[in-house]
């Protein structure tokens, strides 16, 4: 199975829409997702779809990079593997009090 990156979807797309879309160009899709943002729900212009069979996936990758689709041209890849993540408590510095300045000053008689 392979994972295909999406890119350039209209923002009026569907999961649904995109599924049909490579069922009419002959790709049997495994799972279609277009990204939302959280707080609006729209679009964030790219997706993933799996598709069963490697061939076939690099098939779709040849057949459809660059095509049109509801007026836009695809860019349709195969998907990088997430980057790794780093430690910390998402202030970037691993949460380190000293690092960051805190803890206090020097101690006094």
């Amino acid at each position: 199975m392979k994972k295909l990156y999406i890119g350039n979807i209209p923002y009026n797309c569907t999961d649904q829409d995109l599924a049909e879309w490579f069922t009419q160009g002959g790709y049997s899709t495994q799972s279609v997702t277009i990204l939302r943002d959280r707080a609006t729900g729209q679009s964030r212009g790219f997706g993933f779809v799996e598709i069963g069979n490697d061939e076939e996936a690099d098939r779709a990758i040849a057949a459809l990079n660059g095509k049109a689709f509801m007026g836009r041209a695809l860019v349709v890849n195969e998907a990088r593997p997430p980057a790794p993540r780093g430690p910390g408590g998402g202030r970037g510095e691993g949460g380190n009090r000293e690092r960051r300045g805190g803890g206090g000053g020097r101690y006094r008689e």
